[in-house]
């Protein structure tokens, strides 16, 4: 043994237990040796009389070696064994005095180990340090193949009496720390399977042999959807508003003074980036914790997992680590498919000793669970006006992206993102910058913009088409009054967060933040044209939706996909397009069946949607008297566009050719804006057929080309087309078309 008087390492201090529990196998092989017979020749191949009439004499539950004289009397060995024991005491004592950490021991108070236990897993442990205990092993159970310990084994090694061993059998049973957390593993012997627990072998997992040895590795098996977060942050520099502070700060000082025993249950309820997982690191960080993160969803999902075991594999590095546990989408849990996984968790986190978090998106109480843990659900909401304003500077402090060109108040209000979507747009927008200057990596507002609308959530993809915008103020051909109104719209956007942030409103109005707009007017008068205006102007993402992906003729299928479209365009900042939005929304109906009354419900919870969502929603009809009254009062704004008239109608002819198209000098526009009445929608589709017709006739427009596109325009919208139509130019009409 060393002399010095203290441990030098960990695994010193595990070899002098050993030598202890060396000692004790040293006296029963002496008792084992005196018991075999000197001719061993067949032995083991039968079974002698002599040796049935020995097994029946012998006292039951304990071998013959184990009660036999040995060359130490038991006296002398408890003399010595009690030595070692008051020496490597006092050794540890002196470790510790000199902060040298000792893993045996932080294990047996981790996992609050009795001495017995301590020694039954050194003896499981000797053949991991020493081979030589494999074969002092297979000869004290008489048999070359069984190089573990048994269960019996281990027993009459450590129990002085039959009566003992009964007693001892406690430690294995499945409430047992060595067996619920794993320490040892219970396995059969395969020539003999089923045997009793007597008959079973030992080992001790090899995470707790790795951590023994000084590995802080996390168990392989969980990997693959677990590891520890480096906490980075304190609670006094997270932003979050005072009031989630002030829990926090609360949480913080009853586990610090041991109110709650150790054992909290904290579930964070909020979007994806709003601040739980910094509020957790800053929670761990100031209490002298690490912070182990785990994936509810992955292991949930994730085929051939031992859910339960896997559960109490995760504590069990947790406690190693020192660490609080973080789930991550523990909502993924509350599915109504999910409810025995759910109790199966629950149930674990019963038990759990330490700090747990829950990190969620949905509502949660739990209600007839969790009563002997101290359980709070703390919500955390998105980022304020003011706090975006910080987080973007905070993200953008003291990198590339520190630019007088960068508005941060501009980028906050225009995007309600969270901390942890400003964090991953920042980055992104660096990533793009380098794209185009490696050397710099200087980022613009269009960088940063771009990298925004790379934050939408691409599940949006699904319900709605997403439109890039290419129109301009230029190309919308409206009254003046209209187009008024339409800038109007993009200022309501523009200054949202001043008027409601900074000016007070928000304190004032409950629902009904976002922008509602409805536009009304045939087709063609440019509807979707101004919608997608909007968005280039704002450098926001359009979504048209698509009404047959959305309306369904199974009860409560339309809510559930407009409950979708919301959620995922909440996430995205996006402006949702309603086209022919009356097919949906109109009005609501009298009650003659169950058809209308849902057909009504379907209505009324729109309008919620509406009013809880914060973004622009814009509603386009061609008839607006088929609108329900109810819409027409919560829109901010209602815009009509007209049928243009002949002015209009010859701006848009000007307007609607490219600057490269050959165009004839004697193209008469003004003959077009006087005899083609039809909206702009119609006269850009018969600009199009006619620069067709050039490409394939003379590589020039010239009038001949445009009569034949009206005539076809005119054949599709279901107009009776007559030579008079068209005047001095009736030469080119198609006749039989």
């Amino acid at each position: 043994m060393n002399q010095l008087n203290y441990f030098d390492s960990s695994i010193d201090h595990v070899l002098a237990e050993l030598e202890r529990i060396d000692l004790l196998i040293r006296a029963q092989v002496a008792r084992a040796r005196q018991l075999h017979e000197a001719d061993r020749e067949f032995q083991g191949l039968y079974i002698s009389e002599q040796e049935i009439d020995d097994q029946l004499q012998k006292t039951s539950g304990m071998p013959g070696w184990a009660t036999a004289p040995s060359a130490l009397s038991p006296a002398e060995i408890h003399t010595a064994f009690n030595r070692m024991r008051s020496e490597i005491d006092a050794r540890q004592k002196e470790s510790q005095n000199r902060a040298i950490t000792l893993r045996l021991v932080e294990l047996t108070q981790v996992f609050e180990l009795s001495a017995f236990e301590v020694d039954m897993l050194l003896i499981c442990l000797a053949p991991e340090l020493d081979l030589r205990y494999e074969r002092l092993y297979a000869y004290l159970q008489d048999d070359v193949t069984k190089k573990r310990p048994s269960v019996d084994l281990v027993l009459n090694l450590l129990c002085p009496s039959f009566e003992a061993k009964l007693e001892a059998r406690k430690y294995l049973a499945g409430s047992s720390s060595l067996r619920k957390y794993f320490l040892l593993e219970l396995f059969d012997d395969p020539s003999q399977p089923n045997p009793p627990l007597l008959g079973k072998f030992l080992k001790v997992d090899q995470r707790i042999v790795d951590y023994l040895h000084g590995s802080d590795e996390i168990e392989g098996s969980l990997q693959p959807f677990a590891g520890n977060i480096r906490s980075r942050v304190r609670l006094k520099d997270l932003i979050l508003p005072a009031k989630v502070k002030k829990s926090l700060a609360t949480l913080l000082k009853a586990h610090k003074t041991g109110r709650t025993d150790g054992a909290m249950i904290i579930y964070f309820q909020g979007r994806y980036g709003v601040g739980k997982q910094s509020a957790a690191e800053a929670l761990c960080r100031e209490s002298g914790l690490g912070l182990l993160g785990a994936n509810c969803e992955y292991l949930l999902n994730t085929d051939g997992l031992d859910f339960a075991k896997m559960l109490q594999l995760v504590q069990r590095e947790a406690l190693l680590q020192k660490s609080a546990v973080y789930w991550f989408g523990f909502d993924t849990l509350l599915a109504e498919d999910k409810d025995r996984s759910l109790d199966v968790f629950l149930q674990a986190l019963e038990k759990s000793p330490g700090l747990v978090f829950l990190s969620g998106q949905i509502t949660w109480e739990p209600q007839d669970a969790l009563h002997d843990r101290a359980f709070m659900r703390l919500k955390i909401p998105r980022p304020t006006y003011a706090e975006r304003v910080q987080l973007w500077q905070l993200s953008l402090n003291g990198s590339a992206l520190t630019l007088p060109e960068v508005k941060t108040d501009e980028l906050a209000g225009k995007f309600r993102f969270s901390g942890g979507q400003i964090k991953d747009a920042a980055a992104t927008a660096l990533n793009l910058a380098r794209g185009h200057d490696l050397t710099n990596g200087h980022v613009t507002m269009k960088d940063l913009y771009r990298a925004c609308r790379l934050q939408s959530n691409r599940k949006l993809s699904t319900l709605a088409q997403k439109i890039t915008p290419h129109y301009v103020w230029d190309d919308i051909v409206l009254p003046v009054d209209r187009r008024r109104q339409l800038r109007e719209l993009c200022n309501y956007v523009k200054y949202h967060a001043r008027v409601y942030q900074q000016w007070g409103f928000d304190a004032k109005l409950s629902l009904g933040k976002g922008l509602n707009a409805l536009f009304a007017g045939p087709s063609g008068t440019g509807k979707t044209m101004a919608a997608e205006i909007m968005a280039n102007e704002l450098g926001l993402d359009l979504y048209k939706i698509d009404l047959s992906g959305v309306v369904s003729k199974y009860i409560g299928e339309t809510e559930k996909n407009l409950a979708r479209i919301f959620a995922e365009a909440e996430t995205s900042n996006a402006i949702l397009f309603f086209d022919e939005a009356d097919a949906l929304f109109g009005k609501r109906s009298e009650i003659r069946d169950a058809h209308d009354r849902y057909a009504n419900i379907e209505v009324s919870y729109l309008l919620q949607k509406m009013e809880e969502y914060q973004g622009v929603v814009i509603l386009a009809t061609n008839l607006r008297k088929n609108m329900d009254d109810a819409f027409v009062r919560r829109m901010h704004f209602t815009v009509d566009f007209p049928f243009p008239g002949v002015k209009d109608r010859h701006r848009i002819w000007q307007k609607i050719w490219p600057p490269q198209t050959p165009r004839s000098r004697d193209l008469d526009l003004d003959f077009a804006a006087r005899r083609i009445a039809v909206a702009g929608g119609n006269i850009r589709n018969i600009a199009l057929a006619a620069a067709f017709l050039a490409a394939d006739d003379g590589n020039i427009v010239v009038m001949k080309h445009l009569i034949h596109a009206t005539q076809r325009e005119y054949q599709k919208i279901g107009k009776v087309v007559t030579a008079g139509d068209f005047g001095e130019y009736a030469g080119y009409v198609m006749h039989n078309a």
